[in-house]
């Protein structure tokens, strides 16, 4: 399939604005370009709250009352664990809890290279141990805990599940980085022209791995690279993937291999999709149908 006609005028368009490449930025430099690009909020909720959640900065968003106690999606926000914000996801946050049902934590999780790994995933495991024993304080059903992020975000959301004690119902991985190795086809067909690059991947790959303490190899990493037994031991998922990403086959491969063992797994490609397109969805109609999809797989892991 060619590329979607949307994501080739908004490619156009980013060309037009002549931002600079990520990789050619120092990090706060490069944060401060993508803050720049950000889209003001177009939804509202009934309620969003900043909190912290056992130290870990945090923004809470609820659904509208319904009377009933809500299962909660701990988000965690892309940006190759370098860039990104509560508030470059703020409008995917708001979009999933109004369309879902559910309760949102976005994590504030700390930065590279400034806190390399494991500084962001532990972060985040935090985050989500401490909301599961702080249920009864969020309003939220302590057994319908759902996980998940896009790109960089999709990766911690993939190893917390792996390492947490905390019995989560669901995970919700969108274009996951799964193996940071990059040798896969789709890096060769994408590395150049459609917004992630190869170039910004090992950048972003270098500042996260910048404290020693992890490696390519390293499931914490990489967590296509996981043991059987540990992936089989992850909860159902839906996999989200683009057909002009170079992340695209590793996050087919992660799907499948979840799926061969044991794993109930939904894979849904858009294959005339970019990297990124999940958190425009006041631009693509792709991302909008990708907003309902994980939506409609929340209401069923963990109830309206």
């Amino acid at each position: 399939m060619p590329l979607h006609h949307e994501a080739r005028t908004l490619l156009d368009m980013m060309e037009a604005i002549g931002a600079p490449p990520l990789d050619s930025q120092p990090p706060a430099e490069a944060r401060a370009t993508r803050k720049a690009l950000a889209a003001d909020p177009t939804e509202q909720c009934h309620e969003i709250v900043e909190i912290d959640a056992g130290g870990v900065p945090a923004r809470l968003y609820r659904a509208a009352p319904t009377g009933t106690t809500p299962g909660l999606l701990v988000y965690i926000h892309g940006g190759g664990w370098v860039i990104g914000d509560l508030d470059s996801h703020d409008n995917v946050c708001r979009s999933l809890t109004n369309r879902s049902g559910s309760t949102v934590l976005s994590v504030d999780y700390r930065l590279a290279p400034e806190h390399p790994f494991p500084a962001g995933l532990d972060d985040c495991r935090a985050a989500t141990q401490w909301a599961y024993k702080h249920a009864d304080e969020l309003g939220i059903d302590p057994t319908r805990i759902a996980i998940g992020g896009d790109s960089a975000g999709a990766n911690i959301a993939a190893v917390v599940c792996h390492e947490t004690t905390v019995p989560l119902r669901f995970q919700l991985l969108v274009y996951p980085v799964v193996d940071v190795r990059m040798n896969t086809e789709s890096y060769d067909e994408n590395g150049e022209g459609y917004f992630l690059t190869k170039s910004s991947m090992q950048w972003f790959t270098e500042h996260y791995l910048s404290g020693g303490e992890g490696t390519p190899d390293d499931p914490r990493v990489s967590p296509l690279l996981a043991s059987d037994e540990v992936l089989a031991a992850g909860p159902p998922a839906l996999v989200i993937t683009a057909g002009f990403d170079p992340l695209r086959d590793e996050g087919i491969a992660y799907a499948d291999r979840l799926s061969s063992l044991g794993v109930v797994v939904s894979h849904v490609h858009f294959s005339g999709q970019i990297h990124a397109f999940y958190s425009l969805p006041d631009q693509l109609g792709d991302a909008r149908l990708a907003h309902a999809l994980s939506a409609q797989a929340l209401i069923a892991a963990l109830g309206s």
